[in-house]
């Protein structure tokens, strides 16, 4: 491995090269992260998923940076500009944007202004002026008067030999690195609407005149202007002061205050306007545009993880009900595993004769079925369906749930669902999906794009291939830390199992349907085409309940038996017994079983493992009732004290659930009573909160909503106190902001 990237890696993340190596090499062998961090924990000094994917990602782009330098080599020597120097200044170069500034002025390029002067013959008088010696330009320039060629006045030839100093000046490494930190650290982010846009882009009406500093301008306000301007509504503009661009410039190349220094500041004006300013504008861009995704793909990814690990009901007898008011509820009866046992169409909402129907229908579907627990779709006709459940004389120990349906309807035109369910109607199979969510919202939600799911930040602008990757990671790194039942899990849910995929996991379940369920880990090791590191990657991954080995059931991997077999051997018992009496764990000295392969740590994790197999790491389940009699907006009044629960965190606030059909914003300034940069840090997805309602817009149907103790007393309503993070509009002065009414795309991510 290149010790440059041992040592700059190392360095960024603050540990040893050796371990950045070591977990290069795993990864060079095709270990996934989630098997890198929970069993080779000896190699790579105990490096988290987070540090290991840090490692990963950065040293793809080291990667990339070798590929361009290598590309970058080749080309100067086959123009035959390839110097021992420029040799060393690419090899010496640590970003993509330095080897493109030595390689710029060798870059082939179309005709330009200066290459026409070139062929003029007027470098050497641009060269001869740019030294700057003291010497007139316009003496000079009367020896490169030349009719054939164009130059028919001393000004003809020096305004060539300025364009000549403007393209070199464009061209200096040095002036496009001090220029680029200009750039960002003084650059201003700036909107204005465009002519005749005021009523079609009033959702943006906040950025119809608009400033901020570049270094300030959080995520979410760079995505909004960005779709702004993408939708021919904004105008944008990045720029620094004009002024300090110029002394930059004429500090670097300026050297004197003669004639000759005067025309070269001038050529330094004329690079900066035509050919530098627009340059950096571009990179500029880019890089706000990267650091924006990385931010918005981070919110996504947090908000995944938090919504795939919710806690599981576990395994209950549920019936399912997608709720609707014209076309009925759709009503499944699922078994403990999930399993679909019969399904009807009911109509709560019409006429008292249809009630009284639906009524008995639900009755005797929950004794019939032995229901336990009843999941409502929180879609159209949600409360009132779940409303009326509660009216029903239903046993007291079925639990009725409101469950989040975002993306079920994809699920259920889902090419994995007609596979299932051929003979089942959409809606039937969404009630399945909405059951089954409440049972394990991990296996369910695994069949459905992520980006389906409705818990991201302007998904659709930021870059679809680093999304893609963070939002498979996250769900790759959720199934790994919970856990996969051999026996159970769908085709789905062994998709994203540390070295399986679609094939294998196919595979596993074809062979799970021709010769029954898997009796031990082992017999994985007979499924086609899973060899010996596939089962090392997959193994220690996956459950096997009531199996031969009681150690199939733990997280224990199969190459760390035979440690627990010494163990209970030298303790003079059994594994079961060894797992079943603490008293006989406690005598363990695992200091007694390191060996060069197997360490403290996993010893560790080992004996943990052994008191608790298989422990399911998410929350227990907990139920949230929504207020009785508020159901709709209508129903809202601000200063209600209401029980919600998260639905979204974005980089402005988050959205909250009340029971209402609409999800309310509760502001970043509203969070808490304390200053809040990230909301993330304050909320998490499926998390219960307490809010009051701060205000109600019937017509446009947005709820704001506070978490602050005192909300009353905070001046929160439309125009909350201001921040110094909310962009400042021309002239400058104090104001706040996207707000909870006022936040462009707060509509845009309630739907």
């Amino acid at each position: 491995m290149n010790p440059f990237y041992m040592e700059t890696i190392a360095a960024e993340l603050a540990i040893r090269p050796e371990q950045v190596q070591a977990v290069t090499i795993l990864l060079e062998a095709q270990a996934t992260i989630p098997f890198i961090a929970r069993y080779r924990k000896e190699v790579t000094g105990s490096l988290d998923e987070v540090a290991v994917g840090a490692i990963r990602d950065r040293l793809e782009q080291l990667q990339e940076l070798d590929a361009r330098k290598e590309a970058v080599l080749k080309s100067l020597e086959q123009n035959g500009h390839l110097t021992d120097i420029l040799k060393q200044s690419i090899a010496a170069a640590r970003t993509l944007a330095e080897v493109e500034d030595i390689y710029l002025p060798y870059r082939p390029k179309r005709r330009t202004r200066a290459g026409i002067a070139r062929e003029k013959g007027l470098e050497p008088l641009a060269l001869s002026v740019f030294a700057q010696t003291g010497m007139d330009p316009e003496s000079e320039a009367l020896s490169y008067l030349d009719s054939e060629k164009g130059v028919l006045s001393v000004e003809d030839a020096l305004s060539g030999a300025q364009d000549i100093m403007a393209e070199m000046i464009n061209e200096s490494a040095e002036a496009r690195s001090r220029m680029r930190e200009l750039f960002f650290t003084r650059a201003v982010f700036s909107s204005r609407v465009a002519e005749g846009k005021e009523t079609e882009g009033a959702k943006f009406k906040d950025y119809f005149d608009w400033a901020e500093p570049v270094c300030d301008a959080p995520s979410h306000r760079i995505l909004a202007m960005r779709r702004g301007e993408n939708e021919d509504i904004l105008n944008l503009n990045i720029a620094p002061p004009e002024a300090e661009a110029l002394v930059l410039l004429e500090s670097i190349f300026v050297h004197g205050d003669g004639p000759d220094s005067e025309r070269v500041r001038s050529a330094a004006a004329d690079a900066y306007k035509r050919l530098l300013f627009r340059s950096m504008e571009t990179e500029i861009r880019l890089a706000l545009k990267e650091r924006a995704d990385a931010e918005a793909i981070r919110i996504f990814a947090e908000n995944l993880r938090q919504l795939l690990l919710a806690p599981p009901l576990g395994a209950r007898r549920v019936m399912g009900i997608d709720p609707g008011f014209r076309t009925g509820c759709k009503v499944v009866c699922l078994n403990r595993e999930g399993k679909f046992l019969h399904h009807e169409t009911i109509y709560p909402h019409q006429s008292e004769k249809a009630v009284q129907q639906a009524a008995d229908t639900i009755v005797k579907l929950c004794r019939d079925f032995e229901i336990e627990a009843v999941a409502v779709g929180n879609g159209t006709a949600g409360r009132e369906t779940e409303t009326f459940i509660r009216s029903l004389d239903l046993a007291s120990e079925v639990t009725v749930v409101m469950v989040n349906e975002s993306g079920a309807s994809i699920y259920s035109a889902s090419e994995a669902a007609r596979k299932e369910f051929p003979d089942l109607d959409l809606t039937v199979r969404g009630a399945i999906s909405i059951g089954r969510r409440l049972m394990d919202p991990l296996a369910e939600l695994v069949k459905i794009d992520p980006k389906s799911i409705g818990v991201g930040q302007y998904q659709h602008d930021v870059d679809q291939t680093g999304l893609r990757r963070s939002l498979d990671d996250t769900v790759v790194s959720c199934v790994n830390a919970v856990g996969v039942d051999l026996n159970r899990a769908s085709v789905q849910l062994l998709t994203y199992v540390s070295g399986l995929g679609p094939q294998l996991a196919g595979n596993i379940v074809a062979c799970r349907d021709e010769n029954g369920a898997f009796d031990c880990r082992q017999s994985l090791k007979k499924v086609p085409r899973l060899g010996p590191k596939a089962f090392e990657q997959c193994a220690g991954f996956l459950r096997i309940r009531n199996g031969r080995n009681p150690l199939d059931a733990s997280a224990v991997h199969p190459e760390s038996y035979p440690v627990v077999e010494k163990m209970a051997a030298d303790l003079n018992c059994t594994v079961s017994d060894l797992m079943k009496d603490p008293a006989l764990r406690s005598a363990i000295d695992i200091t007694r079983y390191v060996s060069e392969t197997v360490g403290l740590p996993t010893l560790q994790d080992i004996v943990s493992e052994l008191a608790k197999p298989g422990r399911d790491p998410r929350k227990d389940f907990e139920t949230i009732r929504f207020a009785k009699g508020i159901e709709t907006i209508q129903d809202l009044k601000p200063g209600m004290r209401l029980s919600g629960i998260v639905t979204n965190v974005t980089a402005f606030g988050a959205f909250v659930d009340i029971g209402v059909h609409q999800d309310g914003l509760v502001h970043v300034s509203q969070l808490a009573d304390r200053f809040v940069k990230d909301p993330s840090q304050v909320v998490k997805v499926q998390q219960k909160v307490q809010v009051t309602v701060l205000e109600v817009d019937l017509d446009r149907k947005r709820i704001s909503l506070s978490m602050r103790s005192q909300p009353e007393n905070t001046g929160a309503s439309s125009k909350p106190s201001s921040s110094k993070t909310q962009p400042q509009k021309r002239p400058k002065q104090e104001r706040t902001g996207p707000q909870p009414f006022n936040n462009p795309f707060a509509d845009l991510l309630r739907k």
